[in-house]
């Protein structure tokens, strides 16, 4: 595989990182250059790449043997596994640049910046030679004209940004899953990261505030507008909404209530109520739920919606109506794999089996757990005094409110470490 001479950085950001034998170790999320004291562009030093359990690592550009926009490979030596910190004279070129608010030489014409080139010297030396910036125009309906300019006839490069964008930003960064953009927008500063999370749209923001520190959570709502948060409350799954608000002072939580809408409100002020650490705080109050003269056909239909997390569609709960907690009657639960054994025409009422007994509001978390344990299951009914189902318990939920409260927090990883990861030496 050869490596071209120039790489524009943003065409980087998610290419898959192997080592010599071909295995995968991470994705790149960004370039590391360092500030010189004369006025040469700044040199390129490393990537970052992000590894499993979010963590995220600094790869020396002496250690790379080939990159470009399919995918960046690795040469021999210890991977050190340290958590990537940035030290004070260097810059991370997609965190820090894209965006920005720069001038064109000569003439001062003003644009942003949508991608920045590393180039490698003859003595395989890389630096930051040319910036793409794109005019503004001052005319929403048009796009301005692309510049691709040498990084000395760019002025505002350095220095504090003011007033950026986050178009471009956000266009790295949308295909990233919601936990892998959460753990990006932990690296940025509080204020960058307070703007590129009001940018995204209300159900994206949703999604990654689930899976965001709750102390971030809170920061970043309390940024937007009282009405676009309680926008974003509605999106979310009612039991994360609760989880959020049980982070904000009553009268906070009271207000945001207020502005949502009854019927998306209505059942996280009464998750509000359970006590924390029981079944009835940790529930989802919208399972699967069918009745029992619904078809097969139907609940597999009902399973395959894409908004499901894969925990709730593992099963179906069958009550009489309402199908709305709380329901009518709880009657049992169909999980999907006995779902697919069934003839397609047969009704539910059929093939519940309610053979192990439900939750309740009150049951503490470890009972959860062991019952969970003891018979393999990736949810658990919970039912109210009169036999109506209020919500049920996923695996994933028990997850969370097992692990330490800031086990989503980088910043409470374990400390440093290494892997050979099939290399050897050391690194550079």
């Amino acid at each position: 595989m050869s490596t071209p001479t120039r790489v524009y950085i943003a065409r980087l950001a998610g290419v898959a990182v192997f080592d010599p034998n071909g295995d995968q170790v991470g994705r790149v999320r960004d370039a590391v250059a360092r500030l010189r004291a004369t006025k040469r562009p700044p040199e390129v030093v490393g990537l970052v790449a992000e590894m499993p359990m979010r963590r995220r690592i600094f790869l020396s550009i002496n250690r790379i043997t080939s990159i470009d926009v399919d995918a960046v490979v690795l040469g021999s030596g210890t991977l050190n596994l340290r958590r990537f910190e940035k030290r004070p004279n260097e810059l991370l070129v997609l965190q820090e640049l894209l965006d920005r608010r720069v001038q064109l030489d000569p003439g001062g014409q003003p644009g942003a910046v949508v991608d920045v080139a590393m180039e490698c010297s003859r003595g395989g030396e890389w630096s930051l030679t040319r910036v793409a910036v794109r005019e503004q125009t001052g005319r929403l309906s048009r796009r301005g004209h692309l510049h691709q300019v040498e990084w000395d006839r760019v002025r505002g490069l350095s220095g504090i940004a003011d007033n950026r964008g986050t178009a471009n930003l956000l266009a790295v960064l949308e295909d990233m899953r919601p936990a892998d953009l959460a753990n990006a927008l932990q690296d940025l500063p509080d204020a960058r990261r307070n703007e590129v999370a009001a940018a995204l749209d209300d159900e994206r923001l949703a999604d990654v505030l689930s899976e965001l520190p709750e102390h971030d959570q809170v920061e970043i709502l309390a940024a937007l507008d009282r009405e676009r948060a309680a926008d974003v409350l509605e999106e979310m799954d009612p039991d994360d909404a609760a989880d959020l608000l049980n982070e904000l002072p009553p009268p906070e939580q009271d207000v945001l209530l207020d502005l949502m809408e009854p019927d998306e409100a209505d059942p996280v002020r009464q998750l509000l109520k359970y006590t924390p650490g029981t079944a009835g705080s940790v529930m989802t109050s919208e399972p699967v739920i069918l009745p029992p003269d619904a078809t097969v056909a139907e609940a597999l239909a009902r399973i395959r919606e894409p908004q499901l997390s894969p925990a709730v569609a593992a099963q179906v709960f069958v009550t009489r109506a309402p199908q709305i907690t709380p329901t009518g009657r709880y009657l049992g639960m169909v999980h999907f794999q006995a779902l697919l054994r069934e003839p397609p025409a047969d009704l539910l009422g059929k093939v519940v089996v309610n053979d192990i007994d439900p939750l309740r509001p009150t049951t503490p978390l470890p009972e959860i757990t062991r019952r969970m344990a003891t018979y393999d299951l990736v949810a658990m009914p919970v039912i109210d005094r009169s036999n109506r189902l209020v919500g049920a318990v996923t695996v994933d939920d028990v997850l969370d409110h097992s692990l330490p409260r800031d086990w989503r927090d980088r910043d409470a990883l374990t400390g440093p470490g290494t892997t050979d990861a099939g290399l050897d030496g050391a690194d550079g």
